[in-house]
């Protein structure tokens, strides 16, 4: 039983990240960021941040109705727990819930998951940021896709995780190639950004690709459902997903098909605030340019198959990088005055978005 109503579980969620987020701009308005009070501040707000989210999502009640697939996963564990069997393709995933069935509660492997959501990215933007890693957390906690990749999609939201904490990890190999087969082995999809991520060793310049992201606008506009039917037929990354780009599957995920203007507009600010980091503002950083080039990269390939029933899945591939792409720079470098304030203030445009979106999609029903 818990003491939220499950109908207002993730109103509650939402509705406190935004109080955290004003109390930030409060902070940052008043506040240079430098000083033994304001970092004492910023560690006690993101103890405050690890501690509640990952509780509060971690001990939710087990439900398929509010929480989309964790039902489907409680049932796969209870039928680990008596000795049976799971077979799937994401082996890392499929070992990691066989073992935690013989050794500790469901109750205790959705907290677990959850603390593997959470721990990995804030260990990346820690090692990038220091002491300003709140920001960058409390952006990737206020992502639109956030609560639902931690709650019901719940093994591609463990594989974005590692892969983010690979990228930091990017100038120590071994590191980064643990965390890269981790992120492949529990959902084979993040095959795609590292594919992307892998191409920028090649060759690393922003404006090509770029250009490519705005050719695949063009692309898939004039061409239809082709691309969607053309890596179908090449069986890209396993069934699965060959049966979201077909719209096979259970429709009440993501019912709305066809050319999503909405979803384009949110993944392109991403790419124009980068690319602003970039030609305005001179932000040159090789490992930044890689970070973008990776989200352009996965981003125009949800592009071309934006009319799947399932797109959102592909997506996701692109939008899990979208607070770092957009906060890693402020987080970085001087490029404004009176910065700290205006960090601030990007925070809460930036999660409002998701506030507004999941007030007018409850609302939609």
């Amino acid at each position: 039983m818990s003491f939220v109503p499950l109908e207002y579980y993730v109103d509650l969620h939402v509705n406190i990240l935004m109080l955290v987020t004003i109390v930030m701009i409060a902070h940052t308005s008043g506040s240079t960021g430098r000083g033994y009070n304001s970092h004492l501040f910023l560690k006690a707000v993101t103890g405050f941040v690890l501690v509640s989210v990952i509780l509060y999502m971690g001990l939710r009640p087990i439900s398929g109705y509010y929480f989309g697939d964790m039902g489907t996963y409680a049932r796969k564990f209870a039928i680990l727990a008596k000795g049976g069997v799971l077979l799937g393709k994401d082996m890392g995933f499929t070992l990691f819930i066989t073992a935690c069935s013989r050794l500790i509660s469901v109750e205790l492997f959705f907290l677990l998951c959850v603390f593997l959501y959470v721990i990995p990215p804030y260990v990346a933007v820690k090692r990038w940021h220091k002491e300003y890693a709140i920001f960058a957390l409390l952006a990737m906690i206020g992502s639109f896709s956030f609560w639902s990749y931690g709650t019901n999609g719940i093994r591609a939201g463990l594989a974005s995780s590692f892969f983010i904490c690979a990228l930091s990890y990017r100038k120590v190999f071994p590191i980064m190639l643990v965390f890269l087969l981790l992120s492949i082995s529990f959902h084979q999809s993040m095959v795609l950004p590292l594919v992307g991520f892998a191409a920028t060793f090649i060759y690393n310049k922003p404006k090509v690709y770029l250009i490519s992201w705005f050719a695949a606008i063009v692309l898939s506009a004039v061409m239809g459902g082709f691309w969607e039917d053309f890596f179908s037929s090449l069986g890209f990354a396993d069934d699965r997903i060959s049966n979201y780009l077909n719209g096979e599957g259970d429709m009440s995920q993501f019912s709305k098909t066809g050319f999503r203007w909405d979803f384009l507009l949110y993944s392109s600010m991403a790419v124009i605030i980068g690319y602003i980091y970039i030609a305005k503002y001179k932000f040159k950083d090789e490992f930044y340019y890689q970070l973008y080039n990776t989200y352009v990269i996965s981003n125009a390939f949800w592009i071309l198959v934006i009319r799947a029933a399932f797109s959102n899945r592909f997506a996701y591939l692109s939008w899990f990088l979208m607070a770092v792409v957009i906060f890693y720079p402020l987080l970085k470098s001087k490029m404004f005055r009176l910065q700290y304030a205006k960090i601030g203030y990007a925070l809460f445009f930036y999660y409002s978005f998701t506030y507004a979106m999941y007030y007018l999609l409850r609302a939609r029903g």
